[in-house]
């Protein structure tokens, strides 16, 4: 039995004498949560955010080295941005656009391709390339200037719900009660769990390998994007200074080898894997930070609003799903959720409530149908690239080349990439 349903002393009394109230909650100190709290303030709403560390500034990234946490960063993303007025504050000298894509089959045929061009589409850009911590001190910056936004360093002992609102019990602070909660606490999320929300959750069985490289020869604004027979998957993004971030999806034993490697073996590797098709594309490539490792899973939430007796939680990010990153979309995906409830909230009707129903499941339908196609089209393209048998390995490659002689096809691909929040 979950903690909303135990902590009754707490749920069925009246406000405690010590509780403060405020109109939202953000759990969660990631980028997802920092956006829509910041976004929620804009809105004029008091806004609270507390996640572990949110009293420690998160330092302007700067050097010729990037951080080992990169993002793409969809059009629509860029809107959310600029929505919430940092965009232009962003160190635009650390990020990196792309203006083309280009996705290789395993079979190593010329013709087992997918080409997509910023040009091709009428875009100015299909992405950008950043850090993490970039967006994140930015967001940060921002908020110190944003009056109606107030953030505490601590974590959730407890959450129940009642007819009042939510009452969070805190390890440091006064309790609080709030209109709405927004779980933006990530995939293993306390409140998720609390609250009662199931998941559907799949193991991938593999580990994604994380690196920056030097490059000898310029990358062109391009991501590039091998899949290789086995079911491994390689991407390079490109970086500014000639530099690129490589993503390698692979078995979990795999991965603690290549976690090992030295220079020498790298390249090794490299001149191996894709008939040595990444070194032909960029060149020698030199380690430029040290490689990091993340498990892969898929996982979606049952529900996006919660509990089912009384909604009063919202659930944004990796809380309410986690995707493959072969499509790169995995954070786009939360920030989508984030212009949704912006979007819902902020031209919500004047006698509404912030945690009326009819709000909350209008945010949960818009959410839940965009999701599910995202996570249905990745974790498929996933394990057909994985099949072994000779008519899966012509399916995946003559589809690729297919698609990449189909105008409307790949047209209807980049405006999915690109994002629409709809925040206007």
């Amino acid at each position: 039995m979950s903690e909303v349903h135990q902590n009754q002393a707490f749920a069925n009394t009246a406000k405690p004498q010590d509780a403060r109230s405020i109109d939202v909650a953000v759990i969660g100190g990631g980028i997802v949560g920092k956006a829509v709290a910041l976004g929620l303030a804009q809105l004029g709403l008091q806004t609270l955010e507390i996640a572990p560390g949110l009293d420690q500034a998160i330092s302007t990234p700067t050097g010729s080295e990037w951080g080992q946490r990169i993002y793409a960063f969809s059009p629509g993303t860029i809107t959310l941005l600029k929505r919430l007025q940092v965009w232009d504050a962003v160190d635009h000298a650390r990020l990196q656009v792309v203006k083309d894509m280009r996705i290789y089959g395993d079979r190593g045929e010329p013709t087992d391709q997918l080409h997509l061009s910023a040009f091709e589409a009428g875009v100015s850009e299909l992405a950008w390339i950043g850090e993490s911590d970039l967006i994140e001190h930015t967001l940060d910056t921002a908020a110190r200037f944003q009056n109606k936004l107030e953030r505490l360093s601590s974590s959730i002992k407890a959450i129940s719900v009642d007819p009042n609102g939510v009452h969070l019990e805190l390890e440091n602070g006064k309790p609080i009660i709030a209109k709405l909660v927004i779980a933006a606490d990530g995939a293993n999320s306390f409140i998720r769990s609390s609250i009662g929300i199931e998941i559907e959750e799949e193991s991938y069985e593999q580990t994604a390998v994380v690196v920056n490289w030097q490059c000898a020869q310029s990358h062109l604004q391009t991501a590039y994007q091998w899949f290789l027979p086995g079911g491994d998957i390689i991407a390079m993004l490109p970086l500014p200074n000639q530099q690129v971030s490589m993503v390698w999806s692979t078995s979990n034993a795999h991965a603690e080898h290549l976690l090992k490697l030295s220079q020498s073996e790298w390249t090794k590797q490299f001149g191996e894997i894709a008939d040595g098709a990444i070194l032909q594309q960029l060149g020698g490539l030199t380690l430029h930070s040290q490689p990091a490792s993340f498990p892969l899973r898929k996982m979606r939430s049952e529900r996006f609003i919660g509990p089912a007796s009384d909604p009063k939680v919202v659930l944004l990010g990796d809380a309410a799903h986690v995707i493959h990153p072969l499509a790169g979309q995995g954070l786009n995906l939360g920030l989508r959720d984030v212009a949704a409830l912006l979007n819902v909230l902020g031209k919500r009707e004047s006698f509404r409530s912030i945690n009326d129903l009819t709000l909350l499941r209008r945010y949960e339908r818009e959410r839940q149908g965009d999701t599910s196609a995202l996570l249905w089209v990745t974790d498929k393209l996933k394990k057909l690239f994985s099949g072994a048998s000779n008519v899966e390995r012509f399916a995946r490659n003559f589809g690729l080349g297919l698609v990449n002689k189909s105008h409307f096809l790949k047209q209807r691909l980049i405006q999915q990439a690109l994002g629409d929040n709809n925040l206007e």
